[in-house]
């Protein structure tokens, strides 16, 4: 199964280099070359579970600190390709490239225990967690969280231009947020494993909150935007590694918890965010909330968007209220 996706990825990309319309690309890059995303993605977190068990949350935040290294580095090779190939060619290359560099890889991407064939008995799958209230605010908090967490890295770089400052510039804040990401979801994925989960997402809730309308919200000038860009990459990046504390507690109080299905769910929780963002953030920056009659990066035209992003962020930590009320 694991096979199939690399395929499918590579063709999703290979067929948007002759895209046509906006259409043709939702439906090349958007559907096929994330379905073969899902069919790698899935797997490698299930099996990441069953390899290791103290120090779970330091393997995951190890796995999601590559996600920020490739934001890291990304970026500059497909601005170097786009400016010198084009997009049709650019991807082209990067169908190729991702065949080249990740099917050795797939070749390690096996559980830890081989899946039975002739399965004799069906297994006993833990849904009690389905029903548990401080799962459920969790969740919640994890929406919240991802309606403002992808804003920054989306619209750094056009606030960077609002500013004056040239594309170079935004192209290097958002490999800064990223690149504090990688720090981050390591670091995040440790105190996972010594501390409640919900004290490491208050402490992410927090930084990414402060961050915003302190640094982002007062932003006139480069300085500024770049400590943005590294403390809340930092804070914000390491929210994703909270995601295997979750896990963790959850396994915990059920060991027969079906694996499949809570990823399955926490994925879920951070993708309705993720898309919803998208037309929210849109609308909130076509209001132009207060350009003109506040001052600093309020006034600039993006201050609802600031404004939505940290309340958001601060939103993120609402598990962290519920442990301390007695909820979990």
């Amino acid at each position: 199964m694991k096979w199939a996706g690399l395929p499918l990825m590579a063709a999703g990309l290979f067929a948007a280099s002759f895209a046509q319309n906006v259409q043709h690309l939702i439906l090349t890059q958007g559907v096929i070359y994330a379905l073969g995303g899902c069919i790698i993605y899935y797997p490698t977190l299930l099996y990441i579970d069953e390899w290791f068990v103290q120090r779970k949350g330091l393997a995951f935040g190890i796995m999601w600190a590559g996600t920020g290294a490739g934001g890291l580095i990304i970026p500059f090779v497909l601005n170097i390709l786009l400016q010198r190939w084009g997009f049709r060619t650019t991807l082209r290359i990067w169908a190729t490239a991702l065949v080249i560099l990740s099917s050795p890889l797939i070749y390690f991407l096996r559980p830890r225990i081989p899946v039975s064939r002739n399965p004799t008995s069906q297994r006993y799958v833990g849904l009690g967690f389905l029903k548990s209230p401080s799962f459920w605010l969790l969740q919640f908090g994890l929406v919240i969280e991802s309606l403002g967490y992808f804003i920054p890295s989306l619209y750094l770089p056009t606030f960077a231009s609002s500013l004056g400052l040239s594309r170079s510039v935004g192209t290097l804040l958002v490999a800064l947020l990223n690149a504090a990401g990688v720090v981050a979801t390591v670091l995040m994925g440790m105190l996972c494993d010594r501390f409640h989960v919900t004290t490491v997402i208050v402490l992410c809730s927090v930084g990414s909150t402060i961050s915003v309308f302190l640094f982002w919200g007062l932003s006139t000038a480069l300085p500024l935007l770049i400590v943005f860009a590294i403390v809340y990459g930092f804070f914000a990046g390491g929210f994703v590694s909270t995601n295997a504390g979750v896990m963790k507690m959850v396994k915990g109080e059920d060991p027969t918890v079906d694996m499949g299905l809570l990823i399955g769910i926490i994925s879920a929780a951070r993708g309705v965010g993720a898309v919803a963002s998208g037309p929210l953030s849109e609308a909130l920056l076509k209001g132009e909330t207060w350009k003109g009659k506040v001052g600093l990066g309020y006034g600039s035209g993006y201050g609802g968007l600031i404004v939505f992003t940290g309340v958001t962020a601060g939103f993120g930590g609402v598990g962290f209220l519920g442990k301390r009320l007695g909820w979990m």
